[in-house]
């Protein structure tokens, strides 16, 4: 299974008689599968399934979600509130018997509230409520499902670069473990001088504080324990790529691994090749550590 990247994008429309929507997805790296909803009001009760929804096809990423409703066909839905209309009409006519004004306009009449209604009351008989929340859902589930593939083929892309730095850690690795400046003949010959300048100390040192210094001089000029390390942390990397689960919080630990093991190689290198390798090294683990954040 290739990896599959925390960032994408997604939208879906959908539609119910008159009313019209549109669902858009935007996802982020996150440590956890975070989601946060804009709803219309009155909508906020659909919160609970759609994460579950959202739940059962992405284990990762902070996720911004939306909703947009419109209504179209407004007018056709108008109804003419006759007991309103009534109301009106005899307060108009005790205003005139008072005061000489001109008569309202029809338009002036039905503009006034409660006059005309919008015949919300199919919306919220039940059954069409639960007929519309169906559809909703439904579009929802297109939207999360675009968004996997889309995240899914952001993945693809983000593998093959990892996989170039990676192939690079290994060339710097190899490159360093065949350096004179690794060898146990360069290394025993630093060790001699070492210890000779620890002989001709001034006091001398006892032959206990001798020995401990020449351990202590043995292990800071020995890198090919780093070296082994970065070769195993390659091949596992490797593993990783090859899992068919979501591994971005093993790569990320082992892209901290990879610092750890290049830090230590140039702190030990006591010939400037092997800096220079050390460094290399530390600026693709860096190219490395940052793309791995996106992986889910």
């Amino acid at each position: 299974m290739p990896l599959i990247s925390m960032t994408g994008f997604a939208r879906a429309d959908g539609e119910w008689k008159d009313l019209r929507w549109h669902w858009e997805i935007r996802s982020v790296n996150g440590k956890s599968l975070e989601a946060r909803f804009r709803l219309p009001a009155g909508w906020d009760g659909l919160e609970v399934r759609l994460r579950e929804e959202l739940a059962k096809h992405l284990r990762r990423g902070n996720c911004q979600i939306s909703l947009t409703l419109s209504q179209s066909k407004v007018a056709s839905n108008l109804k003419l509130n006759e007991e309103a209309l009534q109301t009106v009409l005899e307060a108009i006519a005790v205003v005139q018997a008072k005061v000489k004004v001109a008569p309202p306009t029809a338009e002036g009449i039905l503009a006034l509230k409660g006059v005309l209604e919008s015949g919300e009351a199919e919306e919220s008989d039940e059954e069409e409520r639960a007929r519309i929340e169906k559809a909703l859902l439904a579009s929802f589930a297109e939207a999360v499902f675009a968004l996997a593939r889309a995240r899914a083929e952001e993945g693809m892309k983000l593998e093959a670069a990892l996989s170039e730095h990676l192939e690079k850690i290994a060339r710097h690795t190899a490159t360093a473990a065949a350096s004179p400046a690794a060898g146990v003949d360069t290394m025993r010959a630093r060790l001699k001088s070492l210890i000779a300048e620890l002989l001709g100390a001034s006091p001398a040192l006892s032959e206990d504080r001798l020995a401990q210094e020449a351990a202590q001089l043995a292990i800071k000029a020995d890198v090919r324990e780093e070296i082994d390390r970065l070769t195993a942390h390659v091949e596992q990397a490797r593993e990783l790529f090859a899992a068919h689960e979501p591994v971005g919080r093993r790569l990320d630990f082992l892209a901290q691994e990879f610092n750890r093991e290049a830090n230590t190689l140039c702190s030990k290198a006591v010939d400037v090749s092997l800096t220079r390798i050390g460094l290399e090294l530390k600026a693709v683990i860096d190219q490395l550590r940052e793309q791995v954040q996106n992986v889910e």
